[in-house]
C-alpha cells in the first residue's frame, strides 16, 4: 500500500482508527503551534507528539499519532502542508510503519526483596531494570502501546509509584529517503511535489 494521500480513495472510509502523521518541517520556532491550532480547530485530541532531529541538518520530524476517520486526517494533511516551514506531510496506518514506544515504571525497592517474583515479571516482559535506588527501582520498557500498558498492569499491585510513556517513533516501510524528498523539493520550481512513490 502507497503511503501518499492521494493514490488511493479514501473519502468514503468512515471508520475511525489510528493515524500516524509524519511530517518534515524546517527547524523553526513556533511551528508547534501552528500545528497543533488545527488539531485543536476540528476537535482532534493528539493521542501522541514526538518532535526529533533527521538525518538531514535543519529538518525535525514531527510524529503525531491521532484517532479519528481518513477522511478527516486527508483534510488535516493538506492544511499542514499548506504552513510555510512545513516540507511535507505523510500519512500511515499501523501496518505501514514500523513503530515504537518507551515507558518507564517506578516501582519501591522493597517489592524486589520479597523475592524473585519481580525480577521474573520484568524479565519475561522484554524490560530491564535502569536504575535502582535505596527507596525505589526504575523500569524501562520498549514496545508498543498495548505492551507497555500490559507490563502497567502488571506492575500496579506491586505499589507502582510513577509512570510515563513517550510518544511514538515511526519509520515508514517505504523506499522514501528523507534526504532525497528534501533535494526533490528543492529542486522544484513550483515548490511542489507529487509524493507517489516516496
Amino acid at each position: 500500500m502507497s503511503n501518499s494521500l492521494y493514490n488511493e480513495d479514501h473519502s468514503e472510509d468512515k471508520t475511525i482508527k489510528d493515524f500516524t502523521l509524519s511530517v518534515l518541517t524546517e527547524d523553526k520556532a513556533g511551528l508547534l503551534n501552528h500545528i497543533t491550532i488545527i488539531f485543536n480547530r476540528r476537535k482532534i485530541n493528539l493521542n501522541s507528539l514526538n518532535v526529533s532531529t533527521t538525518e538531514v541538518p535543519g529538518v525535525s520530524r514531527f510524529t503525531i499519532v491521532v484517532n479519528t476517520t481518513r477522511e478527516t486526517i486527508e483534510k488535516v494533511v493538506k492544511q499542514i502542508r499548506k504552513l510555510i516551514d512545513v516540507l511535507g506531510a505523510f500519512v500511515y496506518e499501523d501496518d505501514q510503519i514500523y513503530y515504537q514506544e518507551i515507558a518507564l515504571y517506578k516501582v519501591p525497592t522493597a517489592v524486589f526483596l520479597n523475592g524473585t517474583s519481580i525480577e521474573t515479571l520484568v524479565r519475561n516482559s522484554g524490560a530491564r531494570i535502569l536504575v535502582v535506588e535505596k527507596d525505589h527501582i526504575v523500569i524501562e520498557k520498549t514496545g508498543h502501546k498495548s505492551d507497555t500498558h500490559d507490563l502497567y498492569k502488571k506492575l500496579e499491585p506491586h505499589g507502582l509509584l510513577e509512570f510515563v510513556r513517550s510518544g511514538r517513533v515511526a519509520i515508514s516501510k517505504s523506499k522514501r529517503k528523507t534526504e532525497a524528498f528534501i533535494k526533490m523539493l528543492e529542486d522544484s520550481t513550483e515548490n511542489k511535489l507529487t509524493i507517489k512513490d516516496f
